[in-house]
């Protein structure tokens, strides 16, 4: 038996970050048949609910590239790894002496938060209004994210044009060592403006899977996984079979055991029900 893992977007998900009704009805067909499938995704995992919604998944979800294994129709998080309290305040500071404002995502004792202060550019503006829009339970203004990190940090996030954030990016790497995994990536939906993306070290797709099939018993099945981006690399590594789409950057591609058609015309879904259908 085989175990699929797949990103949400860019891979499993159409360009307008939707599920497309054949993908959806493709896996709640399969699903119910019995495969074994969840995704990871760089998501948090109340907008993997709202994206997923009534997929009837039996397994957790991996969300903000496996910082959370959760369970998607209730949000509640088996496993939470989050940044050292120090080196997130360290890291803070040093962001906004070179002039940044991050957003900040947290979880302790009030749940789940994510706290902006203010915004830059239109791209961080785009940000705040979708998850405005979208209903996001854990968006929080604040006067001062600094003093909202006394809850254990689980991601930052900052947006800005790639130039400045490759120097930021190098200055944050010589501080925190391998303390920290860091990317930064375009945004699919908003070229020109990248992300760079911090969690605690732990906080890998690859990590994250090989904990959920260890939990699950399924440790012993082959893993096959899909993705995109540079924060799918290490799970295509670590995986029996590693899937780029057609659309994946040439890092992924380099990775992969193979490489299907782009996300666009739901080359996930199809890979899947005829590898799974020949399995059996």
């Amino acid at each position: 038996m085989t175990l699929y893992v797949s990103d949400l977007d860019g891979t499993l998900l159409n360009p307008q970050a939707e599920l497309s009704a054949f993908t959806r009805a493709g896996l709640v067909r399969l699903l119910d048949e019995g495969l074994s499938f969840t995704v990871a995704s760089a998501r948090h995992v109340s907008s993997i609910g709202r994206i997923l919604r009534d997929l009837p998944l039996r397994l957790p979800v991996i969300s903000a590239n496996g910082a959370y294994i959760s369970e998607m129709s209730s949000g509640q998080h088996e496993l939470v790894h989050a940044m050292d309290p120090a080196l997130a305040q360290a890291i803070f500071a040093l962001m906004r002496w070179r002039g940044f404002m991050p957003f900040a995502a947290t979880y302790g004792p009030r749940g789940d938060r994510l706290f902006w202060q203010s915004v830059h550019n239109e791209a961080q503006l785009d940000f705040v209004e979708q998850r405005q829009s979208n209903g996001d339970p854990r968006l929080r203004h604040t006067d001062n994210i600094g003093a909202e990190l006394v809850d254990p940090v689980v991601t930052m996030i900052l947006i800005e044009r790639a130039a400045p954030m490759r120097a930021l990016m190098a200055e944050i790497q010589a501080l925190a060592g391998d303390a920290i995994d860091i990317h930064l990536a375009d945004d699919l939906y908003r070229p020109g403006w990248p992300w760079l993306t911090l969690h605690d070290r732990r906080a890998t797709k690859d990590q994250a899977i090989k904990t959920l099939a260890q939990r699950y018993d399924l440790h012993e099945r082959e893993i096959v996984v899909f993705g995109d981006q540079v924060n799918d690399i290490t799970m295509l590594r670590a995986a029996h079979r590693g899937i780029a789409v057609g659309n994946a950057i040439a890092e992924v591609k380099q990775e992969a055991h193979a490489v299907i058609g782009p996300h666009h015309e739901d080359s996930v879904m199809r890979f899947i029900e005829t590898d799974w259908r020949r399995s059996r």
